[in-house]
């Protein structure tokens, strides 16, 4: 897959010198593929032999104007942006050259940061307008076209099918990534599917980058120069060097420091980076892709993230849902880890009791997909016989669940805890009891062995209560009809 910014740019101009500085301000600024062509009489075949990402091209030009090549490149390639460049500094020229289909106009001389911006705006461009045409025909599908980038995932929640079809959209797009979600969501392997859908031919480079300060986060993204700081010995190349023509995969953005925000906007906005110790700039085509777990947005109001680098970052932006939003998920995953556990230890695949899906359930699962893994692992390592114990998963979520309310919360007393459950007046020991057992058993799916774990009782002391309560039913169903008559 060829993307637009790794097409070349066409530079027409009948002055050899002018081409020649300009395509090299461009390769300079990162734009390694660049062609010029001194008679727009050639413009027609290089085009119908390659495809091209813009046009930059003057109107003074002997053989064919450059008008009359806007007006046929408009009507043969509508999808190239063409940047006018010449010393034509007409209003009337400007405008008739922007109806016709010129996305800009620039007067020679032409500053290079102008000409770079310029050229660079438009290839944007044509990549978002690319992008969105993508978008409605994968939205308009059920499950992604290539369900294979996605084989490390294991769901079939319409949410997140839905964000297959939307990172298969965007893969070919140069603008960064973010996605966000709770730890254990999966958030890595989305970014190894976008980047095996992007078919870049760089690799993806993974940092987690929390914790990092501002010069180890250089250090390790941007390299550094010999004798940068005491120990530089020798020059060493940073993981941004690493991902040229791939992708570079940030965990933890939401925790980088705030002067190492400000290198990662630079690399964003145009591709530039400086290793420690460098005083030229180098430059990176490498595709951005961030993570976090953090709430970005509530980070930027308290002053903790740069405003510019959060909107730069959420160009485009998945988030994952926790695995408590995913019941339908939880069977297939307990399936998938036990087979996956059972082929690393050597074990045969033991059978799943249908209870263990029911147990599962009632567990919010904190850790999400990741916490489940480590659960099947531990149970399927200290199974034995053909049938998967419960035990251990009722003993880590039972630890689970006693756990939950260490934070940082205000104490609560039995008193404040009781007007929150009980607001009006205090119900009667077995209404109480009725209470939690109608509940266990609607989390348990009405399985019995289930509600009496989430209870903390055995199975046949649940079955006593219930009976006591049958019959505590009935006698009041029999004295009301008595007082009835």
């Amino acid at each position: 897959m060829i993307h637009v910014s790794e097409l070349p740019a066409l530079l027409v101009d009948d002055d050899p010198q002018l081409l020649q500085s300009a395509s090299l301000v461009l390769r300079s600024a990162g734009m390694p593929h660049v062609l010029t062509v001194d008679d727009g009489r050639a413009v027609a075949a290089i085009m119908a032999q390659q495809e091209v990402g813009v046009v930059v091209l003057d109107l003074a030009m002997p053989h064919v104007t450059g008008q009359a090549l806007l007006e046929q490149l408009s009507a043969d390639h509508p999808d190239v942006p063409v940047v006018v460049m010449t010393a034509s500094n007409d209003v009337d020229t400007a405008v008739e050259c922007m109806r016709a289909g010129a996305v800009d106009y620039l007067v020679k001389p032409v500053e290079p940061s102008r000409l770079v911006s310029s050229v660079k705006r438009a290839v944007e461009t044509r990549a978002l307008r690319s992008e969105v045409l993508s978008l409605k025909d994968r939205l308009l599908a059920t499950t992604p076209h290539q369900a294979e980038a996605f084989a490390d995932i294991v769901t079939r929640d319409p949410r997140l099918l839905a964000i297959f079809r939307y990172l298969e959209a965007v893969a070919a797009s140069p603008q960064p990534v973010l996605i966000t979600g709770e730890t254990g969501t999966g958030k890595e392997l989305m970014a190894r599917a976008l980047h095996r859908l992007s078919g870049r031919p760089g690799e993806l480079v993974a940092v987690n980058v929390a914790g990092l300060d501002d010069t180890m986060f250089s250090d390790a993204l941007f390299g550094h120069t010999r004798g940068a700081f005491t120990g530089a010995d020798r020059a060493r190349e940073g993981l941004v060097a690493s991902a040229t023509s791939g992708t570079i995969f940030l965990d933890e953005v939401g925790d980088l420091a705030v002067a190492a925000q400000l290198k990662l906007l630079r690399l964003l906005q145009d591709g530039s980076f400086y290793p420690l110790g460098a005083d030229r700039p180098r430059h990176s085509q490498a595709r951005v892709v961030v993570a976090t777990n953090a709430d970005v947005g509530q980070a930027v109001a308290a002053g903790r993230f740069r405003k510019d680098l959060y909107y730069r970052l959420r160009t485009h932006h998945v988030h994952l849902p926790a695995l408590r939003g995913r019941e339908s998920d939880i069977p297939l995953l307990v399936d998938h880890f036990v087979e996956k556990a059972a082929g690393q230890l050597a074990k045969a695949v033991p059978t799943i009791p249908p209870a263990l899906h029911q147990l599962l359930r009632t567990y919010s699962f904190p850790g999400n997909v990741r916490e489940l893994e480590a659960l099947v692992f531990d149970a399927v390592a200290r199974h034995e016989g053909t049938t998967l114990s419960l035990a251990s998963f009722k003993d880590a979520i039972a630890d689970g669940l006693d756990g939950a309310g260490t934070g940082e919360a205000p104490e609560r007393t039995p008193v404040t805890m009781a007007l929150d459950v009980f607001p009006d007046r205090l119900p009667t020991l077995r209404d109480s009891e009725n209470r939690l057992i109608a509940e266990a058993l609607r989390r348990a799916d009405g399985n019995q062995g289930v509600a009496a774990g989430l209870l903390g009782l055995s199975r046949q002391a649940l079955n006593k209560r219930l009976s006591r309560s049958r019959e505590h039913g009935a006698e009041e169903t029999r004295r009301a009809t008595a007082e009835r008559r």
